[in-house]
């Protein structure tokens, strides 16, 4: 209770924007509530496990922007992913129920691993019980959900001013690569490991927010991006992880008429796990620490909005070539053995990572020879704000380096959006392997390519002053 009074407190003191809406600027906010029953099979980890309940609802959370020309929409999804298939099928819908673009509907996942495992063809999903009847069902189902959040938003919508804000939240985030004192560079190797030298990349403690508020000054939405894995809780319920309580607070604290959506930033290679610290870092109780860390820096920020001026809407995306990783075909029937080996009973386990590599071989196999197709999308207002969609789990350097590179004064990240191709870690990381460039379905170089595709756009939709 102390917590929720000393967050209240922040919007007690925040600002009221004066003056007029925006002329022509609308916006409209909606959720629609998207948790599957119970027996649903859940994803985030290489078994299958099946919901036991729900500790806190799924949502998809919707975003809808109106300037008169051009209207755009902002989906976060309280999934693990976004598979391209159902970004296409929920972008359709959305284009003949609400007249919205197909390609100006921005669909991404926050990456709960307390969410529903998602149905797909994939042969690594289908190990996991994504061809389970209930994964089956909640994938059908999902792109009418979604298409319906979106309808409710735009029915909602009405005049607003936007304002931007870049807070920080320091302290919950931590880089899960180390160099290690022989050499090599470790990925999560334990808390108060002696063999831990320093961190192998950085964070990003930026924390981008958008506000929109009604012309009585009451916030209508508000997007807010931080680069943060979400797999705190664990365990058979069905949770969003922090977000829970982000959007709780906000709510608590801006009104119960504010609809937030939790973009996850760039975080492929950062996860909330202190190793200087002793303390067990799991459950509910500690996704609620960070989620109330997070929540009092994005109400601080508040303090500062700036209105967004000239808020003209501008939409870009762009699909960008993603090479394979090298590997014999002849692997894969190796790979196939090491499957079957993690489940035969009697047999010696493999690791983890051999586990990993051999879905990674079979995924990438199966290709033959196909490079990825996938989309960055830039949505921009003005020469203040832009939202960058990006298709995988992202290094944070990545992300710092678009972020940088932006021309526009408060850039957000949303990653696992319109799709997905897994991990995408930066060059450097390639040589250094591990977990995360093992898991990689994707090239040396992959990242980097995305990069330039975001850099471009970001630099051909500013604004000049």
């Amino acid at each position: 209770m102390r917590l929720l009074n000393c967050v209240v407190t922040l919007f007690l003191c925040g600002p009221v924007l004066c003056g007029p809406a925006e002329a022509g600027l609308r916006c409209g906010a909606a959720r629609v509530d998207i948790t599957p029953p119970p027996g649903t099979p859940m994803a985030g980890y290489y078994f299958e496990r099946g919901a036991e309940g729900t500790h806190d609802s799924l949502y998809a959370s919707v975003l809808v922007l109106d300037d008169g020309q051009t209207r755009a929409a902002c989906v976060m999804l309280d999934l693990i992913a976004t598979t391209a298939p159902m970004v296409q099928a929920a972008r359709e819908r959305i284009e003949q129920t609400c007249g919205i673009p197909a390609g100006n509907v921005l669909i991404a996942a926050t990456h709960s691993h307390t969410g529903p495992m998602l149905a797909s063809s994939n042969r690594r999903s289908n190990d996991f019980g994504a061809s389970h009847p209930l994964a089956v069902r909640f994938m059908d189902e999902l792109p009418d959900r979604i298409a319906q959040a979106v309808s409710d938003a735009l029915a909602a919508a009405v005049d607003v001013q936007a304002a931007w804000a870049v807070g920080r939240c320091e302290g919950i985030a931590f880089n899960r690569r180390f160099h290690m004192r022989d050499g090599s560079v470790g990925w999560n190797p334990g808390k108060l490991n002696p063999q831990i030298v320093r961190e192998a990349g950085p964070v990003d403690t930026d924390l981008p927010i958008v506000e929109f508020q009604n012309p009585d000054g009451r916030p209508v939405s508000l997007l807010m991006s931080y680069a943060i894995h979400l797999d705190t809780v664990g365990g058979p319920l069905f949770s969003s992880d922090v977000p829970h309580t982000v959007r709780s607070l906000l709510t608590a604290a801006r009104g119960e008429s504010l609809i937030p959506l939790y973009a996850t930033g760039a975080c492929g290679d950062v996860n909330h796990i202190d190793v200087r610290s002793s303390l067990p870092q799991k459950g509910h109780g500690e996704a609620a620490r960070i989620g109330t860390r997070l929540a009092a820096a994005a109400l601080a920020a508040c303090d500062n909005l700036r209105p967004v001026e000239d808020p003209r809407l501008r939409v870009a995306r762009r699909t960008v070539e993603l090479p394979l990783p090298e590997i014999a075909p002849e692997a894969a029937a190796a790979a196939r053995e090491t499957i079957e080996r993690n489940s035969a009973p009697g047999a010696a386990r493999p690791s983890f990572l051999e586990l990993v590599k051999a879905y990674q071989t079979i995924d990438v196999v199966e290709r033959e020879g196909r490079p990825w197709e996938v989309e960055v999308q830039v949505i921009a207002m003005g020469r203040d704000v832009a939202v960058v969609s990006l298709p995988g789990e992202i290094f944070v350097e990545l992300g710092i380096t678009i972020r940088r590179g932006s021309p526009f004064a408060c850039t957000a990240i949303a990653e696992l959006a319109n799709g997905s191709v897994g991990y995408v870690p930066n060059r450097v990381a390639y040589p250094q392997g591990n977990y995360e460039v093992v898991s990689a379905r994707v090239a040396e170089g992959s990242g980097e390519r995305l990069v330039d595709a975001a850099l471009e756009m970001l630099r051909e939709l500013y604004v000049a002053p």
